[in-house]
C-alpha cells in the first residue's frame, strides 16, 4: 500500500514509521524546516518531500497520481480540507483520511470535501470513555466498518444469566454472534447446544447499540 501523509509533526511521523515498519510505501510532506530537520533524524531521507501540502505541484512530486491512501494530518483544519479536495477530486485517491484540530470544524470534514474518515480527538475520547463506563469488564479488541461492529471479550460470570445456560437459549441481542469461547485456555468453536460455563471467556461480534445488551447478558446479575 502506498500512503502519502500531509503533515510532518509527531503524528504523521509517527504514523511514518509504522507503516515503513508494516512493509508498506509511504511519503511524508512537510512545510516547516524545522519540522523537516527533525524528520530527517527520525526517517529515510528519500520519503520527505519539503513543500507545501496544498500545492499540487508538491503532491505530484510525492507521487500523488499512483497513491491509494491520503492523510492529511496538518495542524490547520484549513489546510487539511484543501488537500483532501485536492486528492479527491483532482487526483482520485481511493482512500482519504484527514485529521480534525478543532471540533467545531468537524461539520465540514465530509465526503463533499473529499473526506473518507475524519478523526475527531475529542470526539473519539469522548466515545471511548463512555463506551468503559457502560462496558464494565468487557474488552472491545476491534472495531469493524468504521465502529459500526465491535469485536468483544468477556467474561461469563458465575453469577450472570448466561451461566449454565445453552447458547441458544440467552437473549443475545439480534444484532450479535458468537464467535470463539475461550475455556480453561482451550479454544472453542460454539453451537447452539454448547452449555456456557463460569470464566468462559466469550468473544463476539456486536453491533454498536447492543453492547451494552450483551454485557447485560454476561455480567453478575
Amino acid at each position: 500500500m502506498f500512503v502519502i501523509i500531509v503533515g510532518g509533526g509527531k503524528t504523521g511521523t509517527q504514523l511514518a514509521s509504522y507503516l515503513l515498519n508494516e512493509g508498506h510505501q509511504a511519503k511524508i510532506i512537510e512545510m516547516s524546516s524545522k519540522e523537516l530537520d527533525r524528520l530527517i533524524e527520525e526517517l529515510p531521507p528519500e520519503i520527505i518531500f519539503g513543500g507545501d501540502g496544498s500545492s499540487p505541484s508538491v503532491l505530484e512530486s510525492a507521487g500523488i497520481r499512483e497513491a491509494q491512501v491520503l492523510v492529511a494530518v496538518t495542524g490547520e483544519d484549513e489546510t487539511n480540507l484543501v488537500v483532501t479536495s485536492l486528492a479527491r477530486f483532482e487526483y482520485k485517491v481511493p482512500r482519504i483520511i484527514a485529521r480534525v484540530n478543532n471540533p467545531k470544524n468537524a461539520w465540514l470534514f465530509t465526503p463533499d470535501m473529499g473526506v473518507d474518515c475524519p478523526l475527531n480527538q475529542s470526539e473519539i475520547l469522548a466515545r471511548l470513555i463512555e463506551e468503559e463506563m457502560s462496558l464494565g469488564d468487557m474488552m472491545t479488541l476491534l472495531k469493524l466498518r468504521k465502529g459500526e461492529y465491535s469485536v468483544v471479550e468477556e467474561k461469563v460470570h458465575p453469577d450472570s444469566i448466561a451461566s449454565g445456560k445453552i447458547l441458544s437459549e440467552l437473549p443475545l441481542p439480534s444484532e450479535c454472534v458468537v464467535a470463539a469461547i475461550i475455556r480453561k485456555g482451550k479454544f472453542l468453536i460454539p453451537h447452539g447446544n454448547t452449555v456456557l460455563e463460569p470464566a468462559d471467556e466469550i468473544i463476539a461480534i456486536v453491533h454498536a447499540s447492543q453492547i451494552t445488551q450483551l454485557a447485560a447478558a454476561l455480567a453478575r446479575i
